[in-house]
Formats: C-alpha cells, sequence, structure tokens
C-alpha cells in the first residue's frame, strides 16, 4: 500500500474516532446540553442565527443550510461582518448558535457582546469548557478531547468533522420533532435531481391530453392522437371515466380495416394508471416496469386528470 493510501487511512480513521467519542460523550454531559439546546431552538420565535470564523465559519454555513433546508429557519451571519453592522440581523427573537474550536475567536466577542445585552439565547460550540464562549453561553455544546487529523494539532480536521455530525443530529431532532416530511423538504429543495425525486405527478403532468370517446370513430382517433404528439390517447365511457389506451401497438394490431373500426374496438382496456399525488419517482418506476412510455393521470373516480410521458423525467432530472 502507497504513502498515500496509508496517510488516507489514517486521516479518516482518527476522524471516524472522533466520531465515536462525540457519540459517547452525548450519554455523559452532553447528551443534557443537546436537548437544551433543541428546547431553545423550538422555543425561538425568529430564526437560529449561526456564526464562527474561518474553518468554523464554513462549517458554520453548512450547518445554517441543513436547518433551512430541514424546516428550522437558519441564516449565517459571518462574525466580523456584524461587528459592521449585521448585528442588526439578530433581533431578540433569534437564537444564536457559535463555533469556536478554541472558544476564544477575538472576531466574535462583539456578536457574544450583543447576544448578552440584548438577552438573546447564545448555544456554543467548543472544545474547551472554561473558553469565552462556553462561559457566556446558556448552552454549552463541548467538543470531546480528540486529536487532529493531521498529528500536529495545527489543521481543523477532527474538530470540524465532528461540529458538521453536531450541527447534523441537531437539524435532525428539530426535523424529526416538527414531523418534517419528504414534501415539506421539496418545499424547500424544489431543484436538481433531488428536488425531481420528491416532485408530485401532479407537478409533471400534461393537463391538455388525447382523448376520445368510446364510440369516436378511428379516423377521429387518429386525428386526436396526431395532434397531441404523445403517441398515444386515452378512451373515456359515457360518465367520462378512462376505459381504455390506444398506443402504437393497437394500431398495427388493427391495422386491417382500422378505419372501420371506433375507438372501442381497438382500445386496450384497463390500462395503467396513477393518481396526481403519486410521487414522480412512483410514476417512472411505473413506467420503466412496464416499458411504456406514457401513463394517465386519472381521479379518485377514474376521470383522466393528465398525462405524464417519460421525456417529462428527463425534462426534470429524474433520468
Amino acid at each position: 500500500m502507497s504513502a498515500y493510501l496509508d496517510t488516507a487511512r489514517r486521516v479518516i480513521q482518527t476522524e471516524a474516532d472522533g466520531l465515536r467519542r462525540l457519540e459517547a460523550s452525548l450519554a455523559d454531559g452532553l447528551g443534557d446540553a443537546f436537548e437544551r439546546a433543541v428546547t431553545t431552538i423550538l422555543s425561538a420565535q425568529g430564526r437560529v442565527i449561526v456564526s464562527g470564523m474561518g474553518k468554523s465559519g464554513h462549517v458554520g454555513r453548512k450547518i445554517a443550510a441543513t436547518l433551512a433546508s430541514t424546516g428550522t429557519p437558519a441564516q449565517f451571519v459571518h462574525p466580523a461582518e456584524a461587528s459592521h453592522g449585521d448585528l442588526g440581523m439578530v433581533t431578540q427573537a433569534d437564537v444564536v448558535l457559535m463555533l469556536s474550536n478554541s472558544g476564544e475567536t477575538p472576531e466574535l466577542a462583539d456578536m457574544i457582546a450583543h447576544t448578552r445585552r440584548f438577552q438573546i439565547p447564545l448555544i456554543g460550540v467548543a472544545s474547551r469548557p472554561q473558553s469565552t464562549l462556553l462561559r457566556q453561553a446558556e448552552v454549552a455544546l463541548v467538543l470531546p478531547d480528540a486529536p487532529e487529523a493531521c498529528g500536529e494539532g495545527i489543521v481543523p480536521t477532527t474538530s470540524t468533522t465532528m461540529t458538521i455530525a453536531l450541527g447534523d443530529a441537531l437539524a435532525i431532532a428539530l426535523m424529526e420533532h416538527r414531523q418534517f416530511t419528504p414534501e415539506h423538504f421539496r418545499t424547500f429543495h424544489p431543484g436538481g435531481k433531488l428536488g425531481a425525486k420528491l416532485s408530485r405527478v401532479a407537478d409533471l403532468m400534461h393537463k391538455d391530453i388525447p382523448l376520445v370517446p368510446e364510440t369516436a370513430p378511428m379516423a377521429e382517433a387518429l386525428l386526436v392522437i396526431s395532434q397531441k404528439s404523445f403517441g398515444v390517447t386515452g378512451v373515456t365511457d359515457a360518465d367520462g371515466r378512462l376505459t381504455g389506451i390506444i398506443t402504437d401497438g393497437d394500431l398495427r394490431r388493427h391495422m386491417q380495416g382500422l378505419l372501420d373500426h371506433v375507438a372501442a374496438e381497438v382500445m386496450t382496456r384497463n390500462p395503467r394508471s396513477i393518481g396526481p399525488d403519486a410521487l414522480a419517482e412512483t410514476a417512472l418506476a411505473e413506467m420503466q416496469s412496464r416499458r411504456i412510455t406514457s401513463l394517465f393521470v386519472v381521479s379518485d373516480q377514474g376521470r383522466p386528470l393528465g398525462l405524464i410521458h417519460i421525456h417529462d423525467f428527463l425534462r426534470s432530472g429524474l433520468v
């Protein structure tokens, strides 16, 4: 094994050990502080203001983004910018989550003082229990003693990994308390493949769809298929319920004397369909398993509401 791989394994093992220590500390004093942090955030009327300097700042941005996307309003405020006017972003309705491995970062001083002056709840995350940050905080989340992966104790590695994990734990605990669902998540994350996976069929379906009655001559059905450009048409009964579908395959099977028939004589009965509230991913799985390119969307009464085509999944980024 090369020296590079030896280093990689050592770094990962060191950081994994730090996470194990963090998990173990939750069964000790950190557990009580963690629960107080959750209840403090839940009781806030405003947002979680996350702040940190340097590497802790980068971690803080990630934690703020995770909180915001999982139902806890959050915003990152840079401590240096806070000293030059951005303290106005921090209100008495908010709660501040401040990150600093040492707990003595000078740039945090003004922001700490602001929280004390206006009695804004302060949750501190640091590795030194007697640090300025943790002594001033209502809730002190003390990171366990764990070596940095660089071996010299100068590069934030294990400490930042533990802080990220602790931030994730807070976000998920809050998310579960609020019974945050994938549908809620999609509201805050509509873009990208993840947003596409959480889309509803109703979000993607076409509403201007090809339909003919069972009594329609096949000449009319062919015209509708051509006009709508989906390669299919739905067939409805006298009550407007979807009873069949006419596809290219149906046309080929009835090529002999096709124009002498009506839609009900050519259609495939009881076609596959889906409800508008189903996840788009479910519709895609159904289409792939059946090797079909279109799926009609119907109401609880069986009336067609729309149509979803395989190309819609390509456009949305789901495939």
